[in-house]
C-alpha cells in the first residue's frame, strides 16, 4: 500500500472517532507521517502504537502539515476547530484541507473561500460507507473544490477509498446529501416492508431472501436488512447523524429553492425515532420505530 508519495506526505487528521480512528490507521500503515489530535485525547492515543504523533492542540497537529484531513462531528464543530482553536493561523501558506466531515454545502463553501484568504486549499470530500468502509479502504469519497487540489491529494484519499471529483466547492456536501437522503429513505422503505411481511405472517428473512437479486435489491436490503431480521442494532451509523443529515437535505433544499417532500417525511420519522429513546443506535433502528407504531416486538 506504501507509495513514495504517500510515505512522503505529513498529514494531520483531526477528529479521531468511529470513522478517524480506521481512517487515521490506514495512513499510518500506508506510511504518511501522521499527526493526530481528537477533543477527547485517549481517542487518538490509540494511533500512537501505530506511529502516529499525538498532539495536545489541534493548532499543534497541523503545524507543518501537507494535508489536513478533518473528520469532525458537524459544520459548526469544524467552524470552531478551524477558525477558532488556532488552526487556521497554524497552517503553513499552501497546505491542503480535506474536510470528510458532513456538513452543510454552503458552510463549505465559506470555509474554502476563509481559508482561501489564508493562502490555504481546501476540499469538501465526505464519504460513504461507514465503519465497514473506513477499516477496508473502500469508502465512497466525493470531492468539491479545484480539479487540481484533488490529484494532489488522490494519492493519500485512494489510500481511503475511491475518490471521485463531483464539481467546485460545496459539491461534495450535495453528493453526501444525495447519498444520505437516498440511505435514510431507503432503511424506511425496507423497515416498512420487511415489517409488514411479519405483520402478515411471513418469514421476514426469507422475504428478505427472496426479494434479492430483483429490482428491490440494493445494498441496504443486504446490510440493513440483515440487521433488521437479527435485531442487531449496536451503533455503525448513528441515527443522530442520520438525522443531521436529512436537516442538512432541508436546510440546503430550502435555500435553493427545492421541495423535498419525501424528505421531509423521513427526517420527521427519524427525529420521533430519536425522541423514543433510539438515539444511540444504529440508523436501521428506525425499524424499531416502525415497528412499535405497529404494535410490534
Amino acid at each position: 500500500m506504501t507509495d513514495t508519495t504517500t510515505s512522503s506526505s505529513a498529514v494531520a487528521v483531526l477528529g479521531i472517532g468511529l470513522m478517524g480512528f480506521p481512517m487515521g490507521q490506514r495512513l499510518c500503515e500506508a506510511g504518511c507521517a501522521v499527526s493526530a489530535w481528537n477533543r477527547s485525547r485517549t481517542k487518538a492515543d490509540r494511533l500512537a502504537p501505530f506511529g502516529a504523533r499525538v498532539a495536545d492542540t489541534a493548532a499543534d497537529a497541523v503545524r507543518g502539515a501537507d494535508l489536513v484531513i478533518t473528520m469532525l462531528e458537524n459544520g459548526q464543530v469544524v467552524e470552531d476547530v478551524l477558525f477558532h482553536q488556532g488552526v487556521a493561523e497554524a497552517l503553513r501558506r499552501g497546505a491542503l484541507v480535506i474536510d470528510m466531515s458532513s456538513i452543510q454545502p454552503r458552510q463549505a463553501r465559506d470555509h474554502a473561500a476563509r481559508l482561501a484568504a489564508l493562502g490555504v486549499h481546501h476540499l469538501d470530500a465526505p464519504v460513504s460507507g461507514g465503519t465497514v468502509g473506513a477499516e477496508a479502504g473502500t469508502l465512497a469519497i466525493m470531492a468539491g473544490g479545484k480539479p487540481a487540489d484533488v490529484e494532489r491529494a488522490r494519492a493519500v484519499l485512494e489510500v481511503l477509498g475511491r475518490v471521485t471529483h463531483v464539481g467546485p466547492h460545496g459539491s461534495g456536501q450535495l453528493a453526501k446529501l444525495a447519498n444520505q437522503m437516498i440511505v435514510g429513505i431507503t432503511i424506511g422503505a425496507v423497515a416498512e416492508a420487511l415489517l409488514l411481511c411479519e405483520k402478515g405472517g411471513a418469514d421476514m428473512a426469507k422475504v428478505r431472501q427472496a426479494i434479492s437479486g430483483g429490482f428491490a435489491d440494493s445494498r441496504i436490503l443486504q446490510v440493513h436488512g440483515q440487521r433488521m431480521v437479527e435485531r442487531d442494532f449496536a451503533k455503525r451509523a448513528a441515527m443522530t447523524v442520520q438525522l443531521k443529515d436529512m436537516r442538512n437535505a432541508l436546510n440546503t433544499a430550502e435555500e435553493i429553492g427545492f421541495e423535498a417532500p419525501i424528505t421531509a417525511l423521513f427526517e420527521r420519522l427519524f427525529a420521533e425515532a430519536a425522541d423514543h429513546g433510539l438515539s444511540d443506535l444504529d440508523h436501521s433502528a428506525l425499524f424499531v420505530e416502525l415497528a412499535s407504531r405497529n404494535g410490534m416486538a
